[in-house]
């Protein structure tokens, strides 16, 4: 017989994670009043230190680490950065929770069986990064914007990476799938941060003019231009990765593309050239961009691993099996 926590455990599991949700809102809501002036910037602080607290916790108990103490040196961390009051550890800390905020909300997510399912996990992951972004910028950090944001790409990935390494029991738990799937999306992620490079360097003016054009055509009628890192990498990564989840382990390594999605969100607000509306559009559009490519990367890999037969989408959703614990509960 399986075994099943008793009630009390349950409730109190339940009770702890309203607790969660209970902070992680009311800290939400002290971020948005100081960033539109309604309070003093340093109540958007304490709304940092809450969010970096709270999300401290939930990283941890997901990944079977020890929430308690975790939870209390990220909080006591984030006091000596308000008490000090100093630019580079305002930075840090930034730096810190928008690395944070981008890879729990990756790890947050759960499988899902149908497209649909992957959607609803976008947003749960948006929903996080999004909240991540208001602590980022409450930090009030000074940067270079260019390597701000490649640092915290940067040390996403590698947040995210060794948190499915250790989900995947190594890495021959990736599969000659596995290992194709992470070349292709390392190519997808140099391809999507070097175009712009690319371009100047050995692109046609004919070719850049024509993207300029576009550009402005989108930033015209559209108010925003899609991301590309997110349409391109981020969005389908998400999307495909917690599809295969449902079937294969080696989804996991998709999913630790989604960071692509979760750490530009993350560090959005942080660019002062860019007004909260424009930021929200761009990771909007490309956002739906993604979810095109995700669904149809979907439908290329049910076609060419899926079960054959007239009851295609009867049939693949009952081999869809794979467990894996509840979003509140730790993966190992």
């Amino acid at each position: 017989m399986a075994w099943r926590p008793s009630r009390g455990r349950t409730a109190l599991h339940h009770l702890g994670f309203t607790i969660w949700l209970l902070v992680v809102a009311a800290a939400t809501a002290t971020m948005v009043a100081a960033l539109t002036g309604y309070v003093d910037d340093w109540l958007g602080q304490v709304g940092a230190i809450a969010t970096s607290t709270a999300y401290t916790w939930g990283f941890a108990a997901r990944t079977g680490g020890r929430p308690a103490l975790f939870s209390l040196v990220a909080l006591v961390l984030g006091g000596v950065v308000v008490r000090v009051d100093v630019d580079a550890l305002h930075s840090g800390a930034a730096v810190m929770t928008a690395v944070l905020t981008a890879v729990f909300a990756v790890m947050a997510t759960v499988p899902a069986v149908r497209f649909m399912g992957a959607v609803r996990e976008i947003l749960v992951a948006l929903v996080l990064a999004a909240v991540g972004s208001m602590a980022t910028l409450a930090w009030e950090p000074v940067v270079d914007l260019h390597r701000f944001e490649y640092t915290v790409l940067g040390l996403s990935l590698v947040g995210a990476f060794m948190s499915v390494y250790r989900l995947g029991a190594g890495f021959h738990g990736l599969g000659s799938r596995g290992l194709l799937t992470v070349l292709g999306g390392s190519l997808m992620l140099a391809l999507t941060l070097g175009y712009a490079e690319l371009l100047q360097r050995y692109g046609s003016h004919g070719v850049i003019e024509g993207l300029d054009d576009v550009v402005r055509w989108s930033d015209s009628h559209l108010a925003a231009f899609p991301q590309p890192i997110i349409a391109l990498l981020g969005v389908p990564a998400l999307t495909w990765g917690t599809h295969m989840r449902a079937r294969r382990r080696q989804g996991w390594w998709v999913c630790a593309f989604g960071v692509a999605l979760t750490a530009p969100v993350a560090y959005g607000l942080v660019d002062p050239g860019r007004s909260v509306e424009e930021v929200a559009l761009a990771a909007a559009y490309g956002v739906v961009v993604g979810l095109v490519i995700g669904f149809l990367l979907i439908r290329l890999d049910l076609g060419l691993t899926g079960p054959r037969g007239r009851r295609l989408p009867e049939t693949e959703k009952a081999a869809a099996v794979r467990p894996e614990p509840g979003r509140t509960h730790a993966l190992w």
